[in-house]
């Protein structure tokens, strides 16, 4: 992946689009911000331009919160450096324009790439394509509600502490797609705590939502392991949920895993299975997931079907896993 591709992608959901690669002009206005720390040393890698202090005019946010908020997104990978060039105030009140330039240490000849994005007044949300998280800890309150709210089928380890969720459509073909990637997270990680959260997309798969009661069902009669075996048995089925042979499917999908789908299916149509499907549906729309999969590392949020189509390596979504992991001891 070029360099230019990862900022576009800003590495899983922050998309934020770089300018020409060149140097930005930046107006000089009068500095807010009277003592701005200098650059990093020098090290191997790219040759950033000197940062002048007229261009940080806003008084928030500070530059150490914004190379904290870098530090978190992009720490985990070391080839990765970067250099805060400006933050300005703007004709909005409140909110404020935050200029950086982007280079690789592997490939200092290639062009820099320009990150532009803006910060809320209250700072803790950033406007590029789409507003996001920004601060020092900038999954904090994500993570607080998924701990309290995400109470979906989970298996691994016990404790909350490393957290990882993933929101899916039993009908969506990229879920199914995605499930051998989970598969090794969950291996690869033993210490997280793994929750499915049932997402299904009505809109586009008719059968998902029934999909889900009958997985919820197969969850509250015989527990977790079981309602893992039958979301397989799905997935493996999952050309057989069109609206004439979703029963029968999904009828096989109970029998295999040796439960009676006759009591599944009555089950299926009672509260006690609708309610927890729709308490996922309302977790994802208050965290405003518009797609599936999507997985949530301690609360930071990643579209890993990207896995699937190749835009994101299995190793570098196994780097921000372990690095997340780490800032979260």
């Amino acid at each position: 992946m070029s360099l230019h591709s990862t900022i576009r992608r800003f590495v899983a959901v922050f998309a934020l689009i770089p300018a020409a690669a060149c140097v930005p002009a930046v107006a000089q206005q009068p500095a807010a911000q009277p003592d701005i720390p200098a650059a990093p040393g020098a090290s191997p890698g790219p040759k950033f331009p000197p940062i002048d202090p007229k261009n940080f005019t806003a008084a928030s946010p500070t530059r150490e919160t914004v190379e904290a908020f870098l530090h978190v997104s992009w720490g985990y990978d070391a080839d990765r450096v970067w250099q805060v060039q400006s933050i300005q105030n703007t004709p909005a009140p409140g909110i404020s324009k935050v200029t950086a330039l982007v280079g690789q240490k592997s490939d200092p000849q290639q062009q820099l790439a320009t990150l532009t994005f803006y910060v809320t007044p209250d700072g803790k949300h950033l406007i590029s394509n789409e507003v996001l998280p920004f601060g020092a800890t900038p999954y904090a309150d994500t993570r607080r509600i998924l701990s309290e709210r995400a109470d979906g089928p989970s298996r691994g380890a016990a404790d909350k502490k490393f957290e990882l969720v993933e929101f899916a459509d039993l009908q969506c073909p990229h879920c199914k797609a995605v499930q051998p990637t989970i598969e090794r997270l969950i291996s690869d990680f033993p210490q997280a705590h793994f929750v499915f959260e049932n997402l299904p997309l009505t809109a586009i798969h008719t059968e998902a939502y029934k999909a889900a009661t009958y997985g919820m069902c197969v969850a509250q009669q015989s527990g977790n392991e079981a309602f893992f075996k039958f979301i397989d048995a799905v997935f493996a089925a999952q050309d057989g949920l069109t609206p004439q042979t979703s029963d029968s499917t999904l009828a096989d999908a109970v029998t295999k895993i040796g439960l009676d789908p006759g009591k599944i299916g009555s089950c299926s149509y009672t509260s006690a299975a609708k309610a927890p499907v729709d308490a996922s549906i309302k977790l994802a729309q208050d965290l405003e997931i518009m797609e599936t999969p999507m997985l949530f590392i301690d609360g930071r949020q990643i579209p890993v079907g990207e896995v699937v189509n190749g835009q994101l390596p299995y190793d570098t979504l196994k780097k921000i896993v372990a690095w997340q992991f780490s800032l979260d001891q």
